[in-house]
């Protein structure tokens, strides 16, 4: 079942492309975080997504993205690197996609997470969630609105 609105976050600690631990509570009472879960590095939606993202970071300003995948810290580092991603990508590899299992967002029969969004206020309450099956890129736009609700 997908976390939904209104929800407490459920909390994980994931690895980063560099390999150090990112817990989501960690933010809790000072930034709000925008968790994006994608199925794969190096993919070409994922890429187009991941991307834009990038070139409109300045828009979630005072917000953590994290980028979520089942894809290991190696192959994240590799795909941060080619294209010069500025936010965490977390590795949920192992145990295999058990945090986009715990936010609903985990396609078993092929063992990836699908495009799942969520908006983490500073309280640890999901105030945006969105999922996008595979293939279904995201309007970023629903994003940005999610995020100036809570600067308003």
């Amino acid at each position: 079942m997908v976390v939904e609105v209104g929800a407490q976050a459920p909390d994980f600690t994931l690895d980063d492309y560099n390999k150090q631990r990112v817990t989501l509570s960690s933010y809790r009472g000072s930034r709000a975080v925008l968790l994006v879960f994608y199925p794969f590095a190096f993919s070409g939606t994922c890429r187009g997504e991941l991307c834009q993202l990038r070139d409109e970071l300045a828009v979630y300003e005072g917000v953590q993205v994290l980028g979520v995948s089942v894809d290991t810290p190696f192959a994240l580092k590799a795909w941060a690197n080619q294209e010069g991603f500025q936010f965490p990508l977390l590795s949920d590899f192992w145990p295999h996609g058990a945090v986009a299992q715990a936010y609903g967002v985990f396609n078993s029969s092929v063992g990836m997470a699908l495009r799942g969004t969520f908006l983490v206020d500073v309280a640890g309450v999901v105030r945006f969630a969105q999922v996008n099956g595979p293939g279904e890129a995201r309007d970023q736009e629903a994003w940005k609105k999610a995020v100036a609700s809570l600067r308003a």
